[in-house]
Order: C-alpha cells, then structure tokens, then sequence
C-alpha cells in the first residue's frame, strides 16, 4: 500500500485530505509543520508527500529542497500546494525539485488525479533504481573479475614490477599484462579500448587472452610493430565492432638493458634516469602510428632504446592524467609526468594525490598504471 505524507499547519487540509485519501486505499501520516515533516519523512520514508508552501518553522520550499538532497528520500515524488500562480513563483518550486503543483482552494477531484500520476512516476523511478544498483553490482563483478586476471606482482632479480589498477564506476577497457617470453626477455604492454562498460571490458580480456596465450597467428613476438599489425587486422571496427583501442607494447632485453617498443596511439610509457646532478632525466617513449580497429593494413615501426644499468619505467593509459578537479581542470600529461618524478618508485602517494585533486575517490576513467624498476645485473669478473 503506497504511503502518502501530507505537511500542513492547516487541521482542516489534514482531516480533509487523511480522509479522501484514506478512503481510496493509500496509507496516509499526517505532519502539522515542516520539521515534524522531515522527520516523519526520513522515518516512513513516503511514496508521495503533499506539502504546503507556507508553514512555520520551515517552508515547503525548505521542506522540499531537503528531502530531493536526502539519497533515502530521491524516488519520492514531491507536490507542493500553493496559493500562489506566477510564473515565478512555479520556477523557484521547480528550481528546489517540487514534481508537481495544485493549486488552493483545493478541487479533489484534480489532486486525487495528480496523486495518482506521481505514485505512478514513483513506482518508475524505483524500478529504475533497482535496475541500477543491479547493473552497479553487474558492473563491480566484471571489475573484480578483470582484476582477477592481471598478473601478480614481479621481483626476479633485476626486475622489479607492481601496478595500480582503480576501475571507474562504469568500468573502462583498461587491461595490461607481461611475462617472459624467454629467460631474458620480457613483454609488458597495456591498452585502452574506447568506452566504458562490459561492451569496453569484454574485447579486453579476450586481447588479454590471446596475447597471453601467443595464439596471434604465427609472429614474432618479439617484435612489437609486428604485434601491433596484427592486432589492427584481426580486431577491425565494423558495423558490429565499432570498438578501437590504443595499445604501448615493449620488449625488455633484461641482460643488456635494451628496449624495443611500438605504441598505437597511445600515451607514451616514461622512462626516469637519475643523473649525477639528482634530478630525473624524463624521457617519453612513443612510436606514431593510429589506434587498432580503424584501418586495415596499418604499417607499426618499430623503436628502440638502452635504458642503462638502472631505470624506472611508467606504462599507463589516459585515465589517469585526465582526471578533473572542482573547477574542471584537467590535470594534464606534463603535471602527471612532474609527479612521477616527485614520487619515483612509489604508486599510493600518486593515488592519494588524485583523489585529492579529483576531491573523490571515484574516478570517470579507469586508472591503470605499472611501474617497472630495472637494475642490471652486474656479471663477476
């Protein structure tokens, strides 16, 4: 049985509209001013209030303002009775989240009609609801389930590998990896397909998938340009795929120090050297080439690189530079790369800073990052 709340210092509207609704079948609880209101609202929690506009203590428009802040409170459907009839005045109702109006004196007829509408847009907006938080929970499993799947962290002698992974509220299509092809060679490549959700997530994991297992044709693996041009033929936007993504994919040589990579575009992987002065010298590492999906036939050149006996590598996606504060600012790739140097070789300040300039903890991109530390191994004489 749906309940109404009525708010209105008037006795007289409360015996009349109990009454009226009472006898149509709804559950009616009456409140005699605006705070007694709020209270009784946040205890029964309505599927429809009728408010007036003029009370003491507080007005309708207070009353009003406060239950559409209230997240218990935001299917409830809002009519706020008024003597009043100007344009105005219906603006500034609207402006506080009142749905509907009925104007004083009372016809019941009208008002029994603009119930039953609002208990309808009621019932809607609570389907709606659970539809939601259905999809919220659908969508934080494929989160813990792309999580699942990225690799473990790695310490194998020279190599040093962790990550961050933050997946946004609606799941991006961020995913990475990297393993040995050989006792000294390593791959780690990471990649963004466009758009957020499973659509973006599922053609992730199977890129995931395939990479991992080598079952892309019959290639060098070795080769990034190589790696790249047949993802770009087998994963082509079409009417049924209108999906592309940027990919960064390197070879480490772990003995000599040398890389070799190829990136689709996407950021590029920054690599810091300390030099005798104590400052990072950055160096950006990025190859020309269009994203995977947009055109066939994409010829990828490939590059290359020593690192020396000790360096620090940065692979991410765009998510994590693109993060906005209060006032809409984006905070850029160059401020991103000033603070890799800040924190070199530490993830969470990096994370406790964007929440702090995002001033959330909830981001509208995914946050995917890895951080390589390379040592040589110095061979004995």
């Amino acid at each position: 049985m749906p309940q109404i709340l009525v708010i209105d210092d008037d006795p007289t509207i409360q015996i009349l509209l109990k009454r009226a609704f009472s006898s149509s079948g709804y559950s009616v609880q009456i409140a005699g001013d605006g705070q007694k209101g709020i209270e009784l609202a946040e205890k029964i929690k309505p599927a429809l209030i009728i408010c007036d506009w003029l009370m003491p203590k507080l007005s309708g428009l207070e009353v009003c303002q406060f239950v559409k802040k209230n997240p218990l409170l935001n299917t409830t459907f809002f009519v706020l009775m008024t003597s009043r009839v100007s344009v105005e005045d219906r603006i500034q109702g609207l402006d506080v989240g009142a749905d509907d109006f009925i104007c004083k004196p009372i016809d019941l007829q009208e008002l029994k009609a603009r119930v039953r509408a609002g208990l309808r847009l009621h019932q809607l907006s609570k389907d709606l609801e659970i539809q939601k938080q259905l999809l919220e929970t659908e969508l934080n499993e494929a989160a813990e389930y792309v999580s699942s799947l990225l690799p473990d962290f790695l310490d194998d002698k020279n190599i040093l590998i962790n990550y961050m992974f933050i997946p946004s509220l609606h799941l991006g299509g961020d995913i990475f990896d990297y393993f040995f092809l050989d006792d000294q060679h390593l791959v780690f490549y990471l990649l963004d397909i466009s758009g957020h959700g499973l659509k973006a997530a599922l053609p992730s994991i199977s890129i995931l998938n395939l990479l991992r297992s080598r079952r892309l044709g019959i290639l060098n693996y070795y080769s990034p340009c190589e790696v790249l041009y047949h993802l770009n033929n087998n994963f082509q936007m079409t009417e049924k795929n209108d999906k592309y993504f940027t990919i960064w994919y390197g070879v480490l040589n772990v003995k000599t120090g040398n890389l070799t990579y190829c990136s689709a575009g996407h950021p590029p992987c920054v690599l810091l050297l300390e030099n005798n002065r104590e400052k990072m010298n950055q160096i950006c590492l990025k190859t020309l080439g269009l994203p995977i999906g947009m055109f066939p036939n994409i010829a990828y050149q490939n590059a290359s690189i020593n690192v020396g006996s000790s360096a620090n590598l940065y692979l991410f996606s765009d998510g994590i530079y693109e993060v906005k504060n209060d006032q809409g600012d984006i905070l850029g790739l160059d401020n991103f790369v000033e603070l890799l140097c800040q924190f070199n070789n530490e993830l969470n300040p990096i994370l406790n800073f964007l929440k702090t300039y995002h001033n959330s903890s909830n981001f509208s991109d995914d946050l995917s990052i890895i951080h390589l530390k390379y040592s040589q191994q110095v061979l004995p004489s």
